[in-house]
C-alpha cells in the first residue's frame, strides 16, 4: 500500500498526465526521426503506466475499506 497522500498524488498525477504524455510524444517524434526502437518504447512505457496505474488503485481501494471499517466501529 503507498505509504501516503502526498505519494499517492504524485503517483496518480503520474499515470493520468505525465505518462500517457510522455508516450505520445515519443510517438510523435519517433516516427517523425524515424526511430526504430519507437513502437518498442511506447509499448513498454504504457505497460509501465498500466503497473503503475494498477497498484495506485488497489492502494486506493485499499484505504477506502480501510475507512469505512474505522467509521464502522467508532
Amino acid at each position: 500500500m503507498i505509504s501516503n497522500n502526498k505519494t499517492y498524488n504524485i503517483i496518480k498525477w503520474a499515470v493520468l498526465t505525465a505518462l500517457p504524455a510522455l508516450s505520445a510524444f515519443i510517438g510523435v517524434i519517433g516516427k517523425a526521426y524515424g526511430w526504430e526502437g519507437t513502437d518498442l518504447a511506447i509499448i513498454s512505457l504504457n505497460a509501465f503506466t498500466v503497473f503503475l496505474g494498477t497498484l495506485a488503485g488497489v492502494s486506493a481501494a485499499k484505504y477506502n475499506s480501510q475507512s469505512k471499517d474505522t467509521e464502522e466501529n467508532k
